[in-house]
């Protein structure tokens, strides 16, 4: 019989009908895959399971104790005959459970009533539901399996294998309602019972000096500790393998960057750049220098730059990018803006002309000797518009070209594109950044990628490895701090009026307002399942408050759906102060900078998550005068929503909220697997709680790649980075 690995099919080691259910119920074909449905959580004797983390709908498993039982015979109105409930309730720490059984014959209901009776102990699995009218979470017809039994105990015959059961560190995995924990449980069993061996990813070395439980040992004493001690062991070692698998990746690429060729550009006394920071009217934060040094220094480097750039709204990126494009410009090359929406690319553009002045008017009359040209580009320009922007691209007339996805089109092309800026970075795919950076011909430009969504350092380090990370945290002077209030409507709903009051005293003062629904309008009315009325929409919205609440002001709206040239118009009139209240979607979340705009309204602002809301109030309070945002939302006190929503109003801090966001969230999707449509590869390591583990994995996995860059001496390790660049965490990973 050959050898079982972790490669091996499944069938092989557990037998074909145990492999077909694993394969239907979870897509898993090998002995790896099932390996690696690590178990959910763990439970020695006596300790019951934790009910705080249960969502209603959620498939879960509990140890729980009897406490009471009760049979109620009834009659089955559809068949007329007698048919029998079972009422049992269950402590589980300080809470109680119901869990409620159906039988349609007698004996079979005689049984389950003395099987589950008032001391045992059992493990009970289905799906949880919570009771309105008991005020508790009840399992209806859950599989069980009794672990201990109160009479049994009583007379002292507790089966040997009862009290295998009872004594062991017991794992709980993550089930479905046709395999149950225990099966699964039972089939891990059998698949390390017949495993010959595991490889290693990670290199004797680096195990040893760190204490480290080797693979095979690792998954054993995992999924079938004999103490906690040996659970933490295990999990240690996993989440570090894990990490380090990883990091080798990010680490290699690095390498590989590094190794690239790349036109230094180190721009030139006079240049733009000199004359641009001669005329700034304000002095640069010490951020802003310090990451503005970095990023010249990486410009002049004869490898190209792979620098992420994140700060707050409203920190100055900005500016920091505008000097980087100078400095290339100066050295004889082209930038590239790629943003993720026109409203946003239109702002980018205005506001980078305003800044240059004379500067950005290059060939143009009353333009500056020497100077250079802001182009645009996007999908709804008119024909003319297009020609001229794609031929000051390819002419190198227009030094700054600034777009959307239409940049990425074949047909646009540039004289010498030098660096390639992307801001929020995260709208965009892989393909798309390739196909921008391709455009530099064979020497690869340098890029800069800015985000205002903060980053904590470990996901930093996970997501965006192959970039140097530099870190804008403070405001520039002049930026006002933002209140932030939630307008709870189902508790009082008399704050509403007083919200919109609110606006019409900001707009006396002759300051601006944005309300941001979360639809457009114009399609469903009805509530969506679930709703007891339909969310915010734009087009309803605005009539409602021109008509009503705001009567008098100047009120517009803005969405998506408007033509490029209408969008541009209202941005345009609403910047000039022609435009009160600024009804909109999250088409202004990032980017628009309306000075004057003092307040932003959110409605059902418990649609949008931590990091977008964040994002959107970004918007009021940029013009040193004092902002204001109320979150207007009919979410349940207690809610993950309301938590939300509370942690917003409780701080302007974007990196704390960045840690919440993650830790209300799955990781995969703060991470960027929904991005590509893919899973997380992360299993066992978080990246909020495994910071150390991150670091060190990440210092090891340098250390190897540096003595080792092809992983000649490490071929299981390279085998496993192999793997995972080819699975689907490839793109999870590459996305920056």
């Amino acid at each position: 019989m050959p050898a079982i690995t972790m490669e091996s099919k499944l069938s092989a080691a557990v037998g074909g009908k145990a492999a077909k259910a694993f394969a239907d119920a979870f897509g898993y074909e090998t002995v790896g895959d099932l390996l690696r449905h690590y178990p959910r959580s763990w439970i020695g004797r006596g300790e019951t399971s934790d009910l705080s983390e249960l969502q209603p709908g959620e498939h879960t498993t509990v140890i729980a104790r009897i406490v009471s039982s009760g049979q109620h015979p009834y009659r089955d109105r559809r068949t007329g005959q007698m048919a029998y409930r079972l009422e049992t309730v269950v402590e589980v720490g300080d809470a109680k459970l119901s869990l409620t059984f159906f039988d349609k014959k007698r004996h079979t209901a005689d049984w389950r009533h003395n099987l589950l009776s008032p001391g045992t102990v059992g493990m009970f699995e289905g799906r949880a539901d919570w009771d309105r009218y008991k005020k508790r979470w009840q399992l209806v017809h859950p599989q069980t399996d009794i672990l201990e039994q109160a009479d049994a105990l009583t007379a002292g015959a507790v089966a040997e294998e009862e009290r295998r059961k009872l004594n062991a560190v017991r794992a709980i995995y993550p089930a479905t309602k046709k395999l149950s924990s225990w099966k699964i449980e039972g089939t891990v069993k059998i698949a390390l019972e017949n495993l010959d061996s595991v490889e290693d990813p990670v290199p004797d070395d680096v195990r040893r000096s760190r204490g480290l439980l080797d693979a095979h040992a690792a998954l054993r004493a995992l999924h079938r500790p004999d103490s906690w001690q040996d659970k933490t062991a295990a999990l240690t070692s996993l989440r570090f393998q894990e990490a380090f698998v990883a990091q080798t990746i990010l680490a290699r690429n690095r390498a590989a960057l590094a190794a690239l060729p790349a036109h230094p550009r180190t721009g030139r006394e006079g240049g733009l750049l000199d004359r641009f920071d001669a005329r700034l009217p304000f002095d640069l934060t010490a951020g802003q220098r310090e990451v503005g040094e970095q990023i010249l220094d990486d410009l002049a480097a004869g490898h190209p730059m792979h620098r992420l750039l994140q700060g707050e709204v409203g920190s100055g990126k900005t500016v920091v990018a505008l000097r980087a494009m100078l400095r290339v410009i100066d050295s004889g090359g082209q930038a590239a803006l790629l943003a993720p929406t026109e409203v946003l690319a239109q702002q980018h553009a205005r506001s980078l002309a305003a800044m240059l002045g004379d500067l950005a008017q290059g060939g143009m009359l009353g333009g500056a000797d020497d100077g250079t040209r802001v182009a645009l580009l996007t999908g709804s320009l008119g024909a003319a518009a297009r020609k001229g922007a794609m031929l000051d691209a390819a002419s190198g007339a227009a030094g700054i070209v600034v777009g959307t996805h239409a940049l990425l089109e074949e047909r646009v092309q540039f004289a010498d594109l030098g660096l390639v800026v992307v801001d929020e970075q995260h709208r965009f795919g892989v393909e798309q950044r390739a196909a921008l950076t391709a455009k530099a011909g064979e020497v690869p430009p340098h890029v800069l990628v800015m985000t205002a969504t903060p980053i904590p350092r470990t996901v930093a380090m996970t997501v965006f490895g192959d970039l140097e990370t530099s870190t804008l945290a403070e405001l520039p002077a002049g930026r006002a701090p933002i209140q932030s209030s939630v307008v709870p409507l189902r508790y009082q709903p008399q704050w509403l009026d007083r919200a919109w009051e609110r606006v019409r005293e900001e707009v006396g003062k002759g300051h601006q307002v944005y309300v941001v629904c979360p639809r457009i309008g114009g399609d469903e009315k009805e509530p969506a399942d679930g709703e007891e009325v339909p969310l915010a929409g734009v087009e309803e919205v605005a009539p409602l408050l021109s008509s009503g609440a705001l009567h008098g002001l100047r009120v517009e709206m803005l969405h998506g759906r408007m033509p490029a040239d209408h969008k541009d118009r209202v941005m345009r009139d609403f910047a000039a102060g022609e435009i009160d209240v600024l009804v909109s979607t999250t088409v202004i979340e990032v980017g628009v900078d309306v000075a004057n705009a003092t307040v932003m309204v959110i409605l059902d602002a418990e649609r949008f998550g931590v990091s977008q809301l964040h994002q959107l109030r970004g918007r009021v309070g940029r013009g040193g005068l004092p902002g204001l945002c109320l979150l207007v939302t009919r979410a349940e006190q207690e809610t993950s929503a309301m938590e939300r929503l509370s942690a917003v109003a409780a701080t302007t801090d974007g990196f704390e909220l960045s840690r919440v966001d993650l830790e209300q969230r799955r990781e995969g999707d703060v991470l960027g697997s929904a991005q590509s449509g893919r899973r997380s590869g992360l299993r066992l390591l978080s990246v909020l709680r495994d910071e150390d583990v991150i670091v060190d994995a990440r210092e090891a996995a340098t250390e190897v790649v540096a003595a080792d860059p092809d992983l000649a001496t490490h071929p299981v390790l390279a085998a496993a980075v192999r793997r995972l660049d080819e699975s689907e965490q490839a793109d999870y990973l590459e996305k920056a």
